[in-house]
């Protein structure tokens, strides 16, 4: 007899709470792309670029860590044949490159 009248006395419930979701909602996407996304465009960007602006002659340092200079470019099936020293030429993705070397790197090693 009691429990009824305890739930009718209880009030509405709380308004406003779309309002405040959306607000949560939007801050999450703005930390979302600042922190994510926006870094990880920018370096897809800069590798795709680092990838069109490879040529013979360049030292390059690939992601498995072979450090040479490019003998051949292949533009038809982005591969690129690698020289590690006179005698071996290793074949790879130019996708594999992870950074273009300063001339005479080689040298210094």
């Amino acid at each position: 007899m009691f429990i009824p009248m305890a739930y009718a006395e209880s009030g509405a419930a709380p308004q406003g709470g779309g309002f405040e979701m959306m607000i949560m909602l939007a801050v999450f996407g703005l930390i979302f792309y600042f922190m994510i996304y926006r870094p990880q465009a920018k370096r897809v960007k800069e590798h795709k670029d680092l990838m069109g602006s490879l040529s013979k002659g360049d030292e390059v340092l690939t992601s498995g860590g072979l450090v040479g200079k490019i003998a051949k470019i292949k533009e038809d099936d982005d591969f690129i044949v690698l020289a590690l020293n006179d005698d071996t030429k290793v074949t790879i993705q130019k996708s594999y490159v992870s950074a273009v070397l300063p001339k005479g790197s080689l040298q210094s090693l």
